[in-house]
């Protein structure tokens, strides 16, 4: 009867061996499959970042805000423009330079740092998105006035960072 109890343990032991082996592997798949779907998503937003080109044509200024032409020269479509970007670097007219970000506020009745979609051209396909070869004007309102003359830039980034920059006279 010994050496049923050293069979048992044995049993146990290799029954454990097993059971440990088992959950390694299983958790090293489900980490290798989990890498493998987020190389797949961080190739295909490389791919649409590739894909993306935006222009800004024009840039003009005056008591009424910031005026921009921004041209889509890419593949894509931009179209979710609460998650663009847009940086003014600029001097007021105390002749403080200040730099901010302004954000999309397209309904709301906020008089100062915001910016808008004015027009896109042409339109006809997916209204109100910024296809390829359309031009879309930004409409920039800020808090502050430009300094007569001044030097300024600005910076238009679409979701996925494609970004475009530019100078201006105010």
């Amino acid at each position: 009867m010994m050496g049923f109890g050293t069979v048992i343990a044995s049993m146990l032991s290799v029954a454990i061996l097993l059971l440990a082996s088992y959950v390694c592997s299983s958790g090293g798949f489900y980490m290798a499959d989990v890498l493998a779907n987020s190389v797949m998503e961080m190739q295909e937003n490389e791919n649409e970042i590739m894909k993306t080109d935006i222009e800004i044509t024009n840039i003009s200024a005056n008591e009424a805000g910031i005026f921009v032409s921004l041209n889509n020269t890419g593949s894509t479509k931009v179209g979710d423009y609460d998650y663009m970007d847009v940086i003014v670097k600029y001097s007021n007219t105390a002749g403080i330079a200040k730099t901010i970000w302004v954000p999309y506020q397209g309904d709301s009745d906020a008089l100062e740092n915001k910016w808008t979609v004015g027009n896109i051209s042409p339109d006809l396909v997916n209204p109100g998105i910024l296809d390829p070869g359309e031009e879309m004007e930004l409409q920039i309102l800020l808090e502050d006035s430009l300094e007569n003359k001044s030097v300024n830039w600005l910076l238009v980034a679409a979701p996925n960072g494609v970004k475009a920059s530019g100078y201006f006279n105010a």
